[in-house]
């Protein structure tokens, strides 16, 4: 789930408060300016999410298995009733119109 990205759990003000330690300090994915990029498109998936009424998870994991390169994702989780919020994914896909919605959004902030 982006370790933490896609699932809204991100904010500037997180990173810059995370433990000296953290790996993400180091991460690209979490320094600017791509951190900032990420976080615009973890809130386009919220909004997507909200529309369905399903959680950040299934709709990352539907963004991601709507792309037909990719044939299965591995999901991690650190508590099991984290499963409950990925549970649904199973049967939650987006349409070519919110795929493309997402990805127009993407290429718009590059």
């Amino acid at each position: 789930m982006g370790s933490g990205l896609s699932m809204g759990a991100m904010s500037h003000e997180r990173v810059d408060n995370l433990p000296k330690d953290d790996w993400r300090i180091r991460n690209p994915h979490f320094q600017k300016p791509l951190f900032s990029r990420n976080l615009k498109i973890a809130s386009k998936l919220l909004e997507i999410r909200r529309r369905h009424g399903r959680t950040a998870a299934e709709a990352a994991l539907a963004w991601v298995l709507h792309n037909p390169a990719i044939t299965a994702a591995i999901v991690g989780i650190r508590m099991p009733e984290q499963v409950s919020g990925i549970r649904g994914a199973m049967d939650f896909r987006l349409s070519k119109d919110e795929f493309s919605e997402i990805e127009t959004y993407r290429k718009s902030l590059m």
